[in-house]
């Protein structure tokens, strides 16, 4: 029989793929415990669905983000931060800060979790930065360090 497995089964496949199995094994096990379901005209036509589905999402998202690497590269972000007397900063500039500064240079959303920065920002000058927005898609840019 062949069945489209719904879950990951040990020693038989991944979700989303079609095996044959025993007609006991699969009525028995797979199907009873949910496991998977009957590989039919209409079950495999819902699968071709979801599988077209989830290709355009990532098409979506990858568009978006080579959208967004286009006007963030060779960029450079200016990121006002506050220093004390002998010109060394309060602390660090952040990932945070740098997305904070990108969203209001670009206007574009950039999660401070996709951002890296080369070493970390404890003066004023310019550091090189690369934000990784998808699978493949980097944007590299300049973080520059003024006082605000």
């Amino acid at each position: 029989m062949k069945v489209i497995l719904l879950q990951d089964v040990k020693g038989t496949g991944k979700k989303g793929e079609i095996h044959e199995v025993k007609d006991g094994y699969a009525i028995n096990c797979l199907i009873k415990k949910g496991l998977a379901q009957e590989a039919n005209a209409k079950n495999l036509n819902l699968l071709q669905g979801q599988k077209d589905h989830a290709q355009h999402k990532i098409d979506v998202d990858t568009a978006n983000a080579k959208a967004i690497a286009e006007k963030l590269n060779d960029k450079k972000i200016e990121v006002k931060a506050k220093a004390g007397a002998n010109g060394r900063l309060f602390g660090t500039v952040t990932a945070k800060e740098v997305s904070a500064a990108i969203k209001q240079s670009i206007g574009c959303d950039v999660d401070k979790k996709k951002i890296n920065i080369s070493m970390k920002i404890e003066g004023f000058g310019d550091f090189s930065a690369e934000a990784r927005l998808y699978a493949g898609v980097v944007a590299k840019f300049t973080v520059s360090v003024v006082e605000g």
